[in-house]
């Protein structure tokens, strides 16, 4: 980043020193690229939020499906128009009969097939850590050529490989790659204020003028798209993956379970305290945990993901997330553990 602002310019200026810009923002946006294993297009956006609004207010689709427990950037960036909600109770299974009507033809004739869809569905849930059953999502949408597949990636880029492949349009297992990916910066050790859309095709996507090939306007945060690419080259963990793995598993029955999920989220439920004692607590004793997601955690509301995972009132106004990041360190993990089960 500080290269970045050493030859700071507006990227998009046609003197020598925006064709500098230029050049350093192409090339962070190739390492990034190369980092995540992505063959396609990548537009850069202000973060996950901004990158969720582009791809659903501008891809060239007509209705909007997306699963019970996406973030809310996704519920608002759709806003009023979703047009159907695939429940996933256990954060695993889904109807493939819902996912074919909501994708599909609902009646016998070609006058009854539904314009073009795009599905959304996260890879890593924010607030469990939960893998989503995107592979299976994926199977389905082979069988829809004009339907698109948006996939949060905010929790797992970076962390764990994309659902992409390496191989276009289809990856080596035969199913389709998601048309569309949504990339954070700061959820994987780099600068807040970026993060990407990737995107197979330009083509997928109105656009609407200015900056990035005509489909975001705003100069763009070149310092940050360097911070962003040096983060992902970095991409070291101060905890291995086995003791991430054994500090979670070490909270026993309080930690939510899941058939698959990552080693670096996980949502904790107390056996008698709220969540919003925990976090004080918790807070006084130096440790950022929240309740819900972080763009909600300021509010008492109950947290609409839990809900959708079929998780009562109850045990979720008790159930904390707690999210280790790439400087969390073992010593951490430690006192932490001592400050949780201290609780009372």
């Amino acid at each position: 980043m500080e290269e970045g602002f050493a030859l700071w310019a507006n990227p998009s200026s046609p003197h020598a020193e925006g064709r500098k810009a230029r050049n350093a923002l192409e090339d962070a946006r190739a390492r990034i690229k190369t980092a995540l294993g992505w063959e396609g297009e990548l537009i850069f956006t202000s973060g996950a939020s901004e990158a969720a609004a582009l791809a659903l207010g501008a891809g060239q689709i007509e209705r909007r499906i997306v699963t019970s427990v996406e973030h809310d950037a996704i519920h608002s960036g759709a806003g009023a128009r979703i047009d159907a909600v695939l429940a996933l109770k256990d954060g695993r299974s889904f109807n493939r009969g819902d996912t074919y009507d909501a994708l599909g033809v609902i009646g016998t004739s070609t006058d009854d097939m539904r314009p073009p869809s795009m599905l959304c569905m996260q890879h890593v849930n924010s607030e469990t850590g939960a893998i989503l059953p995107v592979s299976g999502i994926r199977g389905v949408m082979s069988n829809f050529s004009e339907a698109l597949m948006l996939c949060d990636c905010s929790q797992s880029a970076g962390k764990i490989a994309l659902p992409s492949g390496s191989v276009f349009p289809d990856t080596d297992d035969g199913m389709r790659t998601p048309d569309m990916i949504i990339v954070s910066a700061h959820k994987l050790g780099g600068p807040i204020g970026i993060g990407a859309l990737l995107v197979k095709d330009f083509n997928l996507l109105k656009p609407t003028g200015g900056h990035e090939r005509g489909y975001r306007r705003g100069t763009e945060n070149m310092p940050a798209a360097l911070g962003f690419a040096a983060a992902l080259e970095a991409g070291d963990w101060q905890t291995s993956s086995r003791e991430r793995e054994s500090f979670f598993a070490g909270f026993g029955d309080a930690r939510m379970p899941f058939d698959e999920q990552v080693d670096y989220i996980a949502a904790l439920t107390h056996p008698t305290m709220s969540a919003q004692a925990q976090l004080i607590r918790l807070d006084a004793a130096g440790f950022a945990v929240s309740a819900g997601s972080a763009c909600s955690s300021g509010t008492l509301k109950q947290s609409r993901v839990l809900k959708a995972f079929g998780v009562d009132d109850a045990t979720a106004s008790r159930t904390i997330r707690v999210s280790l990041g790439w400087n969390t360190t073992a010593e951490e993990l430690d006192r932490f553990a001592d400050a949780w089960s201290s609780l009372t």
